[in-house]
C-alpha cells in the first residue's frame, strides 16, 4: 500500500511538474536508494517522497529514485539509464547486504572519496553492508541493536550551530526507534545529535554502550557524509523540523552551505 500511493505522487508529481532538467537548470542531482534485503521498513517509501518532494519544493535539487542499485557504477549504462557520473550525491534507506559487485563497491567509495560528491544515510543505512569494511568507514558505523524498540525518546542536540540542527530546540521529544551504534568514533565523526541517556532505561535488555550518537556529519576523503537515526516512523518524514533538517543536509553534502565537521572527542 505504502509504495503504491507513492507510485501515486510520483505520478502527480510528473503531471504538473515540467522536468527540471529540461529547463537547462543547475541544480544539484540525488540518487536516492530504497531497497532492503533484510528487514522492510515501512518508510521507506516515505524517505524516498520526501526527498523528492523536497528537491521539488525547495528548487534546489532533482530526485532519482531507484528501488535498486543498477545506477550505482560509473560505468556506462544502456538508453537513457544515469550513472554515478550524472548526480551530486547518493542517498541510502537500505537494509543488508545489497547486490553490487566489487566494481560498483569501488566506484560508490570513489564518487565520494575522490570525486568529493555526497553520501547520506537516513536511518537503517547503518544496517546495511556489514561484510563491506569501507561502507563502514564511510557511514560512520553499523547497527548494534534498538534495545528499547520504539519508544519517546529525548534527544540532544549537541551542535546547534550546523546547519542541519538549526530547526530542533536543544533538547526535544520524539518517537522513534533509536539504533546503537557499533564502531563508531568521535575522532572521526562530529556528533550532531544524540539520545539524552539520562531518561532512557539503562536497563533495558540489550543496552551496550553509554552513549547513543544519533546524528552526525564527517569528512570522507574529498567528500562529505551526513547521517542521522531518525525515520523509522512514517510520521516522522512529516514532521516540519525533521523535513528541514534534510534540505540543510543535502545542501551541506551537495557543497551548497557551509558546516563544521571537525570531530570534536569527548
Amino acid at each position: 500500500m505504502k509504495l503504491v500511493r507513492f507510485a501515486a505522487f510520483l505520478s502527480i508529481c510528473l503531471l504538473f511538474c515540467t522536468p527540471l532538467h529540461s529547463q537547462g537548470s543547475k541544480k544539484k542531482r540525488i540518487l536516492a536508494v530504497g531497497m532492503s534485503n533484510g528487514w522492510e521498513h515501512e518508510s521507506v517509501s516515505d524517505a524516498l517522497g520526501t526527498l523528492y518532494q523536497l528537491g521539488m519544493e525547495s528548487g534546489l535539487w532533482e530526485t532519482w529514485v531507484r528501488t535498486d542499485t543498477r545506477s550505482i557504477t560509473k560505468k556506462d549504462l544502456p538508453a537513457n539509464a544515469k550513472n554515478l557520473k550524472y548526480f551530486d550525491a547518493v542517498f541510502f534507506m537500505t537494509t543488508g547486504e545489497l547486490p553490487l559487485d566489487d566494481s560498483q563497491k569501488a566506484d560508490l567509495i570513489s564518487f565520494v572519496k575522490e570525486d568529493g560528491k555526497g553520501f547520506l544515510g537516513a536511518h537503517n543505512a547503518t544496517d546495511t553492508f556489514y561484510k563491506w569494511p569501507e561502507y563502514g568507514e564511510m557511514i560512520g558505523g553499523w547497527f548494534d541493536g534498538h534495545p528499547w524498540n520504539q519508544f519517546l525518546a529525548t534527544l540532544i542536540v549537541e551542535d546547534p550551530a550546523f546547519p542541519a540542527m538549526r530547526h530542533f530546540p536543544a533538547a526535544f521529544q520524539i518517537y522513534e526507534e533509536i539504533y546503537q551504534t557499533k564502531n563508531f568514533s568521535r575522532e572521526r565523526s562530529r556528533v550532531l545529535m544524540r539520545l539524552d541517556m539520562t531518561k532512557a532505561d539503562l536497563k533495558a535488555k540489550g543496552v551496550k554502550y553509554d552513549e547513543v550518537p544519533l546524528a552526525w556529519v564527517h569528512k570522507f576523503g574529498k567528500g562529505r557524509v551526513f547521517y542521522c537515526g531518525l525515520g523509522h516512523p512514517p510520521e516522522v518524514w512529516q514532521r516540519a523540523d525533521v523535513r528541514n533538517m534534510w534540505i540543510d543536509a543535502v545542501k551541506w553534502v551537495t557543497g551548497m552551505t557551509s558546516g563544521d565537521a571537525t570531530p570534536r572527542p569527548k
